[in-house]
């Protein structure tokens, strides 16, 4: 392959920070906390990322006004300190997009998350019944995490923000379960978001071709850093596999155009992929481009990996957001792929 050389702006547009390394489920599908005894969990369990350290990465990313989104493999609400840690986003002007399994949301929590400004919450339901959601993510609380996500569309009211949506990963157990997902959720909330599972080492369900594989807009758009400021090659590395950089020793734009990440976009933009083993049987890159249909009053929105299901009547609130983002200086000729 032709060597095509991609511009890489100063600073990431999107950060995914591991505020607190603990989940309250042990989902089976998930690589981090699905398998607790993994030894590669020793020394990453129930550490913190300090306020201090936060902001000092914060306010070195500040300037591009990145999306960030407060968790890579974690549940964000047991840190203790992540209301803090989201009003000092806010602060920076910047867009927060929250991923959560809905456990710890009650209406406290919920109050402040609208209060605070989060920009989209995106609630992990995973199943239509009790019976599967035990086989997916190993509880039978399903009424609890409807009851919240009800809680959190009611405090919401008539406000545009925070953009309220719900998630299925595709496994197995719940494929049946998809269109009956789909139907019921999106009468009720934004949007609703289904993907496809990501196990040993790649998306073994994704149908791409790879005669048409380019360099993948991860490495020029999301900068995924754990709890001690190491930055993980991408965010599907949870266990630390290939650091390429400490923004807390090294500063946030150091590690962005450092030449560890920089050789990894060269082999990218080369085609040479077995230079990268992390990267070599994963079709993420496929992901950002999506296919977009009107159904009736839902604008589907389809990629390799995801499928977004909008409500049209509820779409302000992600325009919103998307007017945020291109408002911002062009950063780079690969399409950012919006979370809704």
């Amino acid at each position: 392959m032709k060597e095509s050389k991609i511009p890489v702006p100063h600073l990431p547009p999107r950060l995914l920070m591991d505020l607190y390394t603990d989940c309250n489920l042990k989902c089976p599908m998930c690589i981090v906390h699905g398998q607790p005894d993994a030894p590669e969990l020793k020394g990453m369990l129930k550490k913190s990322m300090t306020l201090a350290n936060a902001k000092k990465i914060l306010d070195e990313a500040a300037p591009a006004e990145p999306a960030v989104g407060p968790t890579l493999w974690s549940e964000p609400l047991m840190s203790k300190d992540i209301l803090v840690h989201l009003k000092s986003m806010k602060m920076r002007n910047m867009n927060i997009s929250m991923n959560t399994n809905g456990l710890l949301m009650n209406k406290k929590m919920s109050n402040s998350l609208i209060e605070i400004g989060v920009d989209s919450i995106t609630v992990s339901v995973d199943a239509t019944t009790e019976e599967v959601l035990e086989q997916v993510r190993g509880i039978k609380n399903l009424d609890k995490i409807k009851n919240n996500l009800f809680n959190l569309l009611e405090l919401r009211g008539d406000n545009s923000l925070p953009r309220i949506g719900v998630s299925l990963t595709k496994q197995g157990c719940n494929l049946h379960q998809v269109d009956e997902f789909v139907e019921y959720w999106i009468k009720i909330v934004d949007f609703v978001r289904v993907g496809e599972i990501f196990e040993d080492g790649s998306f073994p369900n994704m149908q791409v071709d790879q005669s048409q594989r380019r360099p993948c807009p991860e490495l020029y758009s999301t900068m995924p850093i754990h709890t001690n400021g190491d930055v993980s090659l991408c965010c599907l590395d949870g266990f630390k596999d290939h650091v390429v950089g400490n923004v807390l020793e090294e500063g946030v734009a150091n590690v962005w155009n450092g030449d560890k990440l920089n050789k990894i976009r060269h082999y990218h933009e080369t085609g040479q992929w077995d230079k990268v083993p992390f990267c070599k049987s994963c079709e993420r890159w496929s992901s950002s481009e999506y296919t977009e249909e009107t159904v009736g009053n839902i604008l589907i929105r389809r990629s390799s990996e995801y499928t977004f299901y909008n409500d049209i009547d509820k779409l302000e609130n992600w325009r919103e957001n998307c007017r945020h983002n291109r408002s911002k200086k062009k950063q780079n000729r690969i399409e950012i792929t919006m979370v809704e």
